[in-house]
């Protein structure tokens, strides 16, 4: 059985979620996931939190996909909704199996939790996100450390 990386989902404070598909993602970097276990809601749940996150999105994704359910990013465009708002909590890695070469696909995930530091009372943004829009790309950083313009330092437009 082989698991493969087809897309991930980025969920919003909000509940909000928007998929990108693995081909539209440049650079990815996803620092040092751990496994805890936790009370979330009711449950105790096996949590993965990560130290951060960096990425690069080319222009095709800047489009809600059919299953998300998105006002926002259906009006002015993901791209826009990130550069705007700094609300990613949390993104879900999803895979499909491939089990001996058999054409039936199962679709798996794993959920990771970015470090999260409200800017102000209402909760809803993050400190730690950054974000920039540079040529007809997308680069989000989610980083307690640093911004997206110290990651990537070719950047020159403001992050938001």
């Amino acid at each position: 059985m082989k698991k493969v990386m087809c897309a991930l989902r980025f969920v919003f404070r909000n509940g909000e979620t928007w998929t990108v598909k693995r081909e539209h993602i440049g650079d990815l970097w996803i620092k040092q996931v751990t496994t805890s276990f936790g009370r979330l809601g009711d449950d105790f749940q096996e949590i993965h939190p990560c130290e951060s996150l960096k990425i690069e999105l080319s222009s095709e994704a800047d489009h809600v996909n059919s299953n998300d359910i998105n006002k926002g990013g259906l009006e002015a465009g993901m791209f826009a909704r990130v550069t705007q708002f700094r609300d990613i909590e949390m993104m879900d890695i999803l895979y499909r199996d491939r089990v001996n070469g058999d054409k039936r696909m199962n679709v798996e995930k794993d959920r990771i939790y970015f470090p999260y530091k409200a800017l102000d009372t209402d909760g809803n943004d993050n400190v730690n996100q950054t974000s920039s829009l540079y040529e007809d790309k997308l680069y989000i950083v989610i980083d307690p450390e640093r911004t997206v313009e110290q990651v990537y330092p070719q950047l020159t437009a403001t992050h938001s």
